[in-house]
């Protein structure tokens, strides 16, 4: 069990790109109580690490999980609260997938005791090297800015209705950012066309976002939910598309290098 849990790339600039949901990996231990279809991990943001690549070029420090949100997910706090009130949706320890059938076999879907393991063998590391990130770019450049990016499936009935918008920013209506980084996110994506977008709609930001960002301790968090469409194929076996990521990657680039170049003073 020394396995490392996570993969942390340090860099130079006050950003922090966290991707809590591309991991997609469950232990072998765990993968007899699943039904046989999540071993196909469906429900994992999928390729946003390749597609994210440019980041660490750009300076981003990049944060990195090895295990599937079926383990464990990163994106809730540990009291397991609920993150939108009346709608369905995914817990700590999800036992559904996002379409709604059962993620275990029957019996077998894990007990308190289970849960509390799975938060300190996989929660809370991750979680504290977040916190260890964002007080370490706090102290390096006077602030600190936490992009917490995910992607989903366009239509998922069972979780919201009808067809997301393409780009869904999270700012936990406007209390996890300065509201002068919360409007330029607005402007750059008002400013094209191309990709459908809402800020502060059906996802507001998780517990990442909602959690960390603190504009009155220097900490500004945003979380991007981008529709799968936008550069991959959503049927399995979910591959990248070349010619939608060559559309979406000038606008990802753009956003980011808006999250490192901004200060909250405006200057």
């Amino acid at each position: 069990m020394n396995e490392p849990v996570l993969s942390l790339h340090r860099g130079t600039t006050p950003l922090l790109l966290s991707l809590p949901h591309v991991g997609t990996e469950i232990p072998p231990e765990l993968q007899p109580r699943f039904v046989p279809r999540a071993l196909e991990v469906e429900d994992t943001d999928w390729h946003l690490e390749p597609l994210y690549a440019f980041a660490r070029e750009l300076g981003a420090t990049v944060l990195v999980p090895r295990y599937s949100r079926y383990v464990i997910d990163l994106n809730r706090p540990r009291e397991d609260t609920p993150m939108y009130s009346g709608v369905n949706t995914t817990g700590l320890c999800p036992v559904h997938f996002f379409t709604g059938e059962p993620l275990y076999r029957p019996g077998l879907a894990p007990d308190a005791a289970e849960l509390r393991r799975r938060i300190e063998r996989y929660w809370q590391p991750y979680h504290d090297t977040l916190r260890q990130e964002l007080q370490r770019l706090r102290a390096e450049h006077g602030h600190a800015v936490l992009f917490d990016g995910h992607s989903i499936k366009s239509e998922l009935p069972w979780l919201f209705e009808g067809e997301l918008p393409a780009l869904n920013i999270g700012t936990a209506d406007g209390g996890s950012c300065g509201p002068g980084l919360r409007q330029a996110l607005a402007g750059l994506l008002a400013a094209q066309d191309e990709f459908s977008h809402v800020i502060d709609g059906r996802f507001k930001g998780g517990y990442i976002t909602r959690h960390y960002g603190r504009p009155a301790e220097a900490l500004h968090a945003v979380q991007l939910e981008m529709c799968w469409r936008c550069y991959m194929a959503e049927d399995a076996p979910y591959r990248l598309d070349g010619a939608r990521v060559a559309r979406i990657e000038p606008l990802l680039r753009r956003m980011l290098q808006l999250l490192i170049a901004w200060r909250p003073d405006g200057s």
